[in-house]
């Protein structure tokens, strides 16, 4: 919808809410010239600092637990032609990070055998690859990508409220903490979050021009699910916003004309959903060969026969079967200081709390009020609340409480959601709307270059996010460089004892350790560093050790040294 048009029917939707008002005096020519420069250097401004951000952190970071899995499996899929390796996350996240891999041109030595982490340490540290020159072009292709979601979340926001909440929409997304970690990472939690939003601000552009608009809404969410299964829930979600769209257009008439193109519509964007998968496991290997380096679970009773039914490739089945046997594992989880075994359902909301600035969860929450609440705004609630709910909905049910990174969607959507809270059109709610911007701004940057383990003010910020949380919330093996930094730079010749929780290793970066678990308490004299998430779930021995050291500081708000 162009900016003209969205300008017309939101004028004459706000008129039959009350009474006329009179229009406002028309800006002058050389008025009309400055703002048509000034939205665009704005949404530059913002997008270049995300990106600079991203980039700063992408170059200090060492490989984060999942990275060395994504970058040999990409590298794999670039030399081989293979689908092997990483059967529970289908291609295209890979295919993407493979875009950078292909100009490190890393060597890569194809007849090592090992799971999928052995293949990925193997890769980056004992096959004559520069592990920092590699991760940085592995990274760099999701970082151009969550800058084009940006945009995305400005166009939605734009064609909702107008270019002003369109400009709000872009800068909480681009100081989302959150965001920013995560699309500084080769990783796929960005990628699949940003498709969703894609499509659904093209099912909703759908109701002015359906025949364009469903067809790429199909290709955007059928690239989400190419990238995580977990975006499998948005599927009936956006087929059904693809029928009202349809209905939305007025295009067909007749009852009986509009019910069969709505569910045409529905079908169209299952269809091209479908066949981008397709397509995706085709560009790895047009044989489709799937040879898995792990055993695939059998899955058993209901699940089973759904898997086996679904219109997806073997492998893509394969890798649902992985899926259902993560989530029959017990695993071990940490909220507020309480380790606990399994899962808890309130786990998300609670880290979301923790992990989104407080500006974005107040704007966020007053727009999905407004949407709701204004006449004018009303047609936009669905597309903008039912996706984000539905995914958040599933990932509660899910097994693994590891971070905010299974629910990326919210504050991507929240972003959007936020631009409806100043529509009322009263002074004071702008005002507010630009003091949260603003306080979400300084934030963010305030927790620089630290995003992983950002937590909001109300929480004590990023310095104490690891009494609250623990895993991808905050540390997930990304400061073993600086690590070594700050051993080589207070810490030379010291005895040092390391418990690292990580994908990385510690001694291509020059660290010399040893594990103080192996070794009796009384012999353990010197420097014990010690990962959050390991402090987090000490038990017994490691938790002996550090009740009788003295804390001495930290590195990145993800690794704690003490003084032994």
């Amino acid at each position: 919808m162009m900016a003209s048009e969205q300008h017309t029917v939101l004028t004459r939707e706000a008129g039959a809410e009350g009474p006329a008002r009179p229009s406002p005096a028309r800006p002058s020519s050389g008025a009309r010239r400055h703002r048509r420069w000034l939205v665009p250097l704005l949404a530059v401004l913002l997008s270049a600092q995300m990106a600079a951000a991203m980039v700063t952190t992408a170059v200090q970071q060492t490989p984060t637990i999942d990275e060395p899995v994504y970058v040999a499996t990409a590298t794999d899929y670039l030399r081989e032609h293979r689908l092997r390796y990483n059967p529970e996350h289908p291609p295209l996240g890979k295919l993407l990070i493979a875009a950078g891999v292909a100009v490190a041109d890393p060597h890569y030595d194809a007849s090592y055998t090992g799971t999928q982490g052995d293949v990925g340490r193997h890769l980056l540290y004992e096959s004559g690859n520069d592990p920092w020159r590699l991760m940085l072009w592995a990274r760099l292709p999701v970082i151009a990508l969550t800058v084009l979601f940006g945009l995305v979340a400005f166009a939605f926001a734009r064609e909702v409220t107008g270019t002003a909440g369109g400009l709000v929409a872009l800068a909480l997304y681009a100081f989302s903490p959150d965001v920013i970690a995560h699309g500084a990472l080769a990783t796929l939690d960005v990628p699949a979050a940003g498709f969703v939003l894609t499509s659904a601000w093209l099912v909703w552009r759908a109701r002015r021009r359906p025949g364009r608009y469903l067809p790429l809404a199909g290709a955007a969410l059928g690239a989400a699910v190419a990238t995580k299964m977990s975006a499998l829930p948005a599927v009936p979600v956006l087929m059904a916003l693809a029928a009202v769209s349809v209905l939305a257009s007025g295009r067909p008439a007749g009852p009986r004309r509009k019910v069969l193109s709505a569910l045409a519509g529905a079908a169209v964007v299952a269809l091209v959903a479908v066949v981008v998968v397709w397509v995706t496991y085709l560009a790895v290997d047009p044989r489709l060969r799937f040879v898995p380096a792990e055993p695939v679970p059998a899955v058993h009773r209901l699940r089973g026969r759904l898997v086996d039914l679904l219109p997806l490739p073997p492998a893509y089945r394969a890798g649902m079967r992985v899926q259902f046997g993560f989530e029959d594992y017990p695993w071990q989880g940490y909220l507020f200081g309480h380790l606990y075994t399994g899962s808890l359902w309130y786990y998300l909301p609670a880290a979301l709390l923790v992990k989104t600035p407080l500006g974005l969860l107040a704007l966020g929450a007053a727009g999905a009020v407004a949407v709701v609440r204004v006449r004018r705004l009303r047609p936009a609630a669905p597309y903008l609340l039912l996706p984000p709910l539905v995914l958040l909905a599933a990932a509660m049910t899910g097994a693994r409480d590891f971070g905010t990174r299974y629910a990326l969607f919210v504050p991507v959507f929240l972003a959007v959601a936020a631009a409806c809270a100043p529509v009322p059109r009263r002074r004071w709610t702008g005002l507010l709307t630009c003091a949260l911007v603003l306080c979400t701004a300084v934030s963010s940057l305030r927790t620089f270059p630290y995003y992983l383990p950002y937590a909001n003010e109300a929480f004590g910020g990023p310095a104490h996010t690891h009494r609250l949380l623990h895993d991808s919330n905050v540390d997930w093996g990304q400061d073993l460089g600086r690590l070594a930094d700050r051993l080589r730079q207070r810490y030379p010749g010291e005895r040092v004892w390391l418990v690292y929780k990580g994908a990385g290793v510690p001694s291509a970066y020059g660290i010399r350790a040893a594990d103080p678990r192996t070794v009796a308490a009384d012999r353990v004299h010197g420097l014990l560093v010690v990962s959050d998430s390991a402090v987090a779930k000490a038990r017994g021995r490691l938790a002996e050790l550090i009740a009788s050291s003295r804390p001495v500081g930290d590195v990145g708000h993800s690794i704690s040294l003490y003084r032994r």
